[in-house]
């Protein structure tokens, strides 16, 4: 059975162990076997490489360099790694490493949360995106910093450019995937294309996404 740690925690506003339990309740029913952990030391205290995905929902804080080391060293070496909003996308902000293997960094929400926009999935052969159509989300409205090399599968519009909202990415053998939605965990229910492009992303970071090998 695929093994997963969630490891939750950070600034308490992105409600990180509701979403927690949002995403392990729809990872264990797709069959993997899920961990939380409120805790950075894990990281220290375990042997990552026995996993198939580290999922990061820890928004900033601060990890130390003996911390992140051992995550980095893990998804270079086949551990997927996948989380979504800022606990992903802005966590551990003097960590610049831990940017470049996520494929990008929060910079700003304008108008912060209630902003209503439209998702397009743009890459609709990608196995993540099978089944996932284009939907309408009220929530924050990323911008962010990316990694030209991502492979995005999701924009919305934001003023004259198309923000990338979900990506894959290598890092080193290891698979990464980042979805900018879930700001809260009410953001789940506003339309069930939300939750599914970020499961079908972890599972597929997780090498547990059928047809995706």
């Amino acid at each position: 059975m695929k093994q997963v740690l969630i490891i939750q925690g950070g600034w308490q506003g992105h409600e990180p162990q509701q979403v927690s339990d949002i995403m392990a309740k729809d990872l264990r029913a797709n069959g993997l076997e899920v961990e939380i952990v409120d805790t950075l030391n894990v990281l220290t205290e375990r042997d990552l490489t026995k996993l198939d995905l580290i999922v990061m929902q820890w928004t900033m804080g601060r990890i130390e360099r003996d911390q992140l080391q051992p995550l980095l060293q893990a998804v270079e070496g086949g551990v997927g790694i996948g989380g979504v909003h800022g606990g992903m996308g802005d966590a551990f902000r003097e960590a610049t490493p831990y940017q470049f293997m996520v494929g990008g960094q929060w910079v700003a929400h304008p108008g912060n949360d209630g902003i209503e926009y439209d998702v397009h999935i743009i890459d609709r052969a990608h196995p993540i995106t099978q089944g996932v159509n284009d939907f309408h989300a009220k929530s924050e409205h990323y911008y962010m910093h990316v990694d030209p090399g991502n492979h995005v599968l999701a924009t919305t519009p934001f003023g004259s450019v198309q923000m990338p909202v979900a990506w894959t990415k290598m890092w080193g053998k290891g698979r990464v995937y980042y979805c900018s939605m879930g700001h809260v965990a009410q953001v789940f229910d506003q339309d069930p294309n939300i939750l599914k492009l970020v499961t079908r992303g972890l599972l597929w970071a997780a090498h547990a996404l059928e047809g995706a090998d």
